[in-house]
């Protein structure tokens, strides 16, 4: 049943012209959607007013009246949203079907993904990064049903809430190359048995609920607005009003002489950079001395007009000028910049002409009018990126326009407010921002071969400031933004809720979320707090950088101080996931130690990761297209919270071998039966054994167990119980589909590129190698040796024959021929087919041929090398210096013995003789150094 809402709020209201008609929120009845904001905000206010809630970790800087303006409570607050447990305990009554336990079931989504960010609510507003939502709706649909919850605590733009909501679109769905049955079934093409191709149902057609959050008050805003629906012709014509006003006001600040002195408009004016000659000191205006208009270049080096001395860029020190900053009130140096270039346009005609005696006045007079709206005059914050323009003498927000730009946005700002749709204008002023700022580039190439799109956004990823930069007329791009803004979902609020907090800790219920999808920070890559204070600042509310999940020197924040944050907001993660369901973290970072980071903190927080993908956005950030390390595709996680009965039967068992059998039956079962790239089989390196053996490691030492079983026995037992094809292991039924897909694919899989870059690495190229193809050391040594090049540094190089005597078997032609080396030759010589395994002609064939053992004789020489590695670890506990050059095997062997030894400090004291790169690097080690501090610390 409804309730009705408090008799206070029933009259005396002014309700919005866009929506009048009733509208009912977590329960309650509101005569309309203004007298159900003006309800909650009510409810906001009395909430900032407590000390306790303000507290809440990542709680934003701003006044409680800018935090109230910005939020749409409850769906959007600009601050912890209260109302989230609420929603989905809602939620959570108006499901029709709750599967549970063994009733829900997914293999993770382990196909790549490849979306464009050509589309409209793509392209609506700009951020640092963010993943096209039809990306995001492929996993969606995946993993839930219509009305299950998703969660993302890095929200960004809001594009998950997009997806969720998306997923209820039969054009968007269509538009993946999915079908949809009349009952609302989703199919996807499939092959079945026989190798037809089938379409089977995988999902349903219908709306998902979604729990947002983000520690940027900027994200927060910016999703609000892409998942609440506005009445489109009520908007178009706010904004075109709010246009006209401003515009009849300022557009004399925009007006130029065409060359019959009659007066056109202002399009664009680019701004040069000036410097001083070294050697006559005279003033060179960047632009007229490096541009090349013949040769359609910018020349690196070029003559002083003045003086004919040759120069560059590098070479000339910064004019300057000294103005009067009218916020600041005090005069202030600044870098010295000309407008050199103006294109305006007269009787509908698009034209370019150099600045003249009639652009210069009137400049002057625009700078000598008082703004008397308010506009951001913030000193930018410390930062890498927010103070990098000092040295110009670009300190403030203020700095970052022109006169006239700055203000006319503050007109903007200021009509929004006053308006009934004060957000949904906001959003559009907000998407002008840094457009209209000095960040705005000049593309040489686009200019000078005639091309559009010489008007260039600023560069991703930083707030540099070019030589060149183009000051664009705001109308015009207001104007050209109204229809773009427009491009949101189109419901009634009630699926999506939005907060600004750390997800560090949520106000979301325990076990709660059926699905999350994550695309955390990625390290020091992109500062995000420095990147959004422009935009903040005009928002009048800015993100909290306590916790802000990055490293940055300006902030304090090393490698391990991002790693224990992203470990705080997995833990929360694992927290509020059901048991059982998943979780997707997209990943992008050019950095192998932050990419162990998020391993860490994910395995740590107690997730299971099940596959390993790639996802291509088919567009590179500036950094990513110039940087040679850059990762060109970003990686996706899946990784899954073990279901409850897993959990507490393991418990029971966990001191036995049992407990590990029950474990990798359970895993195995969350692991993807076959795996494609561009339409080939590959091998899942999820299944190898010894990766199962680390997953098993990696649970029991999270858990505090110690580890019942090492690894020969393990490989042995993982042979006895479990189904082997290729080198993968699976459970009985999922080999019998590994077959059947296999035949279909040919009859083979294709294994994925193995790089050497240390010894375990080697003997996993050596394992590929050999598997299918037993052969000789004068076969083997010339591909290895043209492999060895990228051997980490730090790293004991050893020598392929050691490498092969440690971990292979070689046929010395005594006795029968092995199975692995006669199943090769009668595969691949006709005269060798047939022949009894002690036949002369086969053992001749095959002696000295290097193979993979089978799993028993495996552990035999497994005991053998792991005694090996135990004495050269004895070696470094000894060791009185600094360990440059060891054997990482060495180190992570010992590491497991001590473990299992309870001897916590001859971890910590060895880890802390390595470099700490080699530490940070190593998701084994920094798992065994990790557990041991805090195993130390309990004792």
């Amino acid at each position: 049943m409804k309730n009705t809402q408090p008799e206070l709020f029933q009259s005396d209201q002014k309700a919005s012209s866009q929506n009048k008609s009733p509208v009912v929120c977590l329960g309650i009845e509101f005569e309309n959607d203004t007298v159900r904001r003006d309800y909650f905000t009510e409810l906001l206010s009395e909430k900032l007013k407590d000390p306790e809630f303000r507290s809440i970790e990542g709680f934003p800087l701003g006044e409680d009246e800018d935090i109230l303006n910005l939020s749409d409570p409850p769906y959007y607050t600009a601050c912890p949203n209260p109302w989230i447990s609420d929603f989905i305990t809602e939620w959570e009554s108006e499901k029709t079907e709750q599967p549970e336990g063994d009733d829900y079931h997914r293999e993770p989504f382990a196909a790549d993904v490849s979306e464009g960010k050509g589309h409209k609510i793509y392209q609506a507003h700009s951020y640092h990064t963010k993943v096209p939502h039809r990306a995001i709706m492929r996993y969606i649909l995946h993993y839930t049903q219509p009305g299950d919850i998703i969660y993302d605590g890095f929200c960004g733009t809001g594009m998950t809430g997009v997806a969720a909501q998306m997923c209820g679109d039969r054009d968007e769905v269509l538009s993946l190359g999915y079908q949809i049955e009349s009952d609302g079934s989703i199919l996807k093409e499939d092959i079945d048995d026989n190798g037809n191709r089938v379409w089977v149902s995988f999902s349903k057609l219908g709306e998902r609920k979604v729990v947002l959050n983000d520690l940027s008050p900027l994200a927060t805003f910016v999703t609000s607005n892409y998942n609440t629906a506005i009445n489109n012709s009520a908007y178009i014509k706010e904004a075109e009003d709010t246009l006209s006003l401003i515009e009849s006001k300022y557009e004399w600040m925009y007006q130029t002489k065409h060359s019959n002195g009659e007066i056109g408009k202002v399009i664009c004016t680019v701004w040069s950079d000036v410097f001083v000659c070294p050697e006559c000191s005279n003033e060179v205006v960047y632009w007229e001395a490096a541009v090349n208009k013949e040769k359609k270049i910018i020349e690196e080096e070029f003559p002083c007009k003045h003086c004919g001395s040759l120069l560059t860029k590098k070479l000339m020190a910064r004019a300057w000028s000294t103005i009067f900053d009218q916020a600041l009130n005090e005069p202030i140096k600044r870098a010295k910049k000309v407008p050199v270039l103006i294109v305006y346009t007269y009787q509908g005609k698009r034209l370019e002409k150099e600045p003249d005696d009639f652009d210069f006045e009137l400049l002057a007079k625009t700078e000598e009018v008082r703004n008397t709206y308010w506009y951001p005059t913030n000193r930018m914050m410390y930062g890498k990126e927010t103070r990098r323009n000092d040295p110009a003498g670009i300190t403030h927000v203020h700095h970052f326009y022109t006169k006239r730009n700055l203000q006319v946005l503050s007109a903007f700002a200021d009509e929004s407010r006053k308006s009934l749709l004060s957000n949904a204008l906001h959003f559009q002023l907000d998407s002008l921002v840094i457009r209209q700022s000095n960040l705005t580039r000049f593309l040489a190439s686009n200019y000078f071969n005639g091309g559009g799109g010489w008007i260039g956004t600023p560069l991703s990823g930083t707030l540099y400031i070019p030589s060149f930069s183009v000051e664009v007329q705001p109308f015009e791009t207001w104007s050209n933004r109204t229809k773009k803004t427009l491009a949101r979902v189109d419901n009634n609020n009630s699926n999506y809720i939005c907060s600004t907090g750390s997800a560090t800790s949520t106000n979301v219920i325990s076990s709660s979320i059926d699905y999350i999808f994550l695309d955390p920070p990625f390290g020091a890559n992109i500062n995000y707090s420095e990147l959004s204070f422009l935009w903040e600042s005009w928002l009048k509310i800015r993100t909290n950088i306590e916790k802000e999940a990055i490293e940055n020197s300006a902030q304090n924040k090393r490698l391990s101080d991002y790693r224990q944050l992203m470990s705080d907001c997995f833990e929360e993660a694992y927290r509020i996931l059901k048991p059982g369901r998943w979780m997707t973290v997209e990943f992008s970072n050019t950095k192998s130690t932050v990419w162990n980071a998020i391993q860490t903190a994910i395995t740590g927080a107690g997730f299971l990761v099940a596959n390993v993908s790639a996802l291509d956005k088919k567009q590179g950030s500036f950094k990513a297209v110039t940087t040679p390390t850059a990762v060109k595709q970003d990686l996706v996680i899946s990784a899954y919270k073990p279901d409850t009965s897993f959990e507490r039967h393991l418990t029971e068992d966990a001191f036995t071998e049992d407990g590990v059998w029950d474990f990798i039956n359970s895993h195995l079962s969350y692991l993807p039966v076959v795996k494609t790239h561009s339409g080939n089989l590959t091998t899942i390196p999820e299944r190898d054994p010894r990766i199962l053996y680390d997953q098993v490691i990696t649970y029991y030492v999270r858990k505090g167990y110690s580890v019942p079983i090492d690894s020969q026995d393990f490989q042995i037992g993982l042979a006895q119980r479990f189904s082997e094809r290729d080198g993968m292991y699976f459970l009985e039924e999922q080999a019998a589909e590994y077959d059947r897909k296999k035949m279909l694919n040919g009859g083979r899989a294709v294994q994925q590129s193995l790089f050497i870059s240390d010894e375990a690495s080697a003997i996993e190229w050596l394992r590929s190698l050999l598997r299918d193809k037993p052969q000789g050391y004068q076969d083997i040594n010339p591909k290895f040796m043209t492999e060895i090049s990228g051997w980490d540094k730090n790293e004991v190089s050893l020598e392929l024959s050691t490498l092969l005597e440690q971990n292979f078997l070689r046929y010395d032609g005594k006795g029968r021929v092995p199975e692995q080396i006669h199943s090769y030759l009668s595969t691949n010589w006709k005269d060798m087919r047939n022949l009894e395994k002690d036949d002369p002609q086969l053992i001749a064939k095959a002696k000295d041929r290097w193979y993979v053992p089978d799993p028993a004789k495996a552990g035999d020489l497994e005991k053998l090398r792991e005694k090996a590695l135990l004495r050269e670890f004895d070696d470094y506990i000894e060791s009185k210096k600094k360990l440059k050059l060891f054997r990482l095997e060495a180190v992570r062997a010992g590491f497991k013995k001590s473990w299992q030894e309870r001897d916590y400090k001859t971890i910590i004291d060895v880890a802390e003789k390595l470099p700490t790169k080699v530490l940070e690097e190593d998701p084994k080690l920094l798992m065994w150094y990790d557990q041991a501090i805090t195993r130390s610390e309990v004792l």
